[in-house]
């Protein structure tokens, strides 16, 4: 009896298809939730790398032009009104409010300081949702993934002990493939888990400094334009 039911748990494809095609229709689209999710958590991962990568290079390209003694009037006439780049976009909206603040005889109105900082925080808010966009469906794969495998798990177990039942058959060849189809439900989970939680912790912490540059550049930017203020 040992010998025939070891040849024939042989016989059983255990691998990934063949478990899924084997798992019941609950379990398939569990595994499938688990699949896209995890490719769309990947897709993000890469866009975001790629993004921040441009945004650092973008930053310091910018930082080498602020600083290199050009005038800020003539800086801003080369990258205009509606830059592409964040730092560049940061200094447009300083610049842009920083005009408008003169009246035609050359004055300035009241309260320029304050209209510039706040023109710049409303660009760095923007630049601030646009780096972390997409970031909440890392934390929210990262965060169910596991309960969703789990559950696969426990409806591909419960549907194996009914099979037992239904069979009165205890043997390897009946357990073994109920089991393991289950058991793939939550290594699906964790393969979509992990990766998520990693990356969402690095990206968050990249997002948050290069947020930081901005907000650091903005105050040395609005240092400058108050001792021409006040000048």
């Amino acid at each position: 009896m040992e010998a025939e039911t070891l040849a024939l748990a042989q016989e059983i494809d255990f691998s990934m298809w063949g478990l899924f095609a084997r798992a019941t229709l609950t379990v398939k689209l569990v595994m499938v939730v688990l699949v896209v999710a995890s490719t769309w958590s990947w897709g993000i991962i890469i866009q975001k790398l790629l993004n921040y990568r441009s945004a650092r290079a973008e930053a310091d390209k910018f930082d080498r032009s602020f600083w290199s003694g050009e005038p800020l009037d003539g800086l801003f006439d080369q990258i205009g009104t509606q830059p592409s780049g964040s730092s560049e976009k940061i200094f447009a909206a300083g610049m842009i409010e920083w005009r408008r603040s003169h009246r035609n005889d050359g004055g300035l109105i009241a309260g320029a300081q304050a209209r510039i900082d706040r023109s710049m925080d409303v660009a760095i808010n923007k630049e601030s949702e646009a780096l972390q966009k997409g970031l909440p469906v890392l934390a929210t794969v990262g965060s169910t993934a596991p309960f969703i495998g789990l559950f696969g798990t426990v409806w591909g177990i419960m549907s194996a002990f009914i099979e037992i039942a239904e069979q009165q058959n205890t043997n390897l060849a009946v357990v073994a493939p109920g089991i393991a189809e289950a058991l793939l439900a939550t290594g699906l989970g964790l393969l979509a888990a992990i990766p998520a939680v990693i990356f969402y912790n690095k990206l968050s912490a990249d997002s948050d400094r290069i947020v930081a540059g901005y907000e650091a550049f903005a105050d040395e930017f609005a240092t400058i334009l108050s001792r021409q203020l006040d000048a």
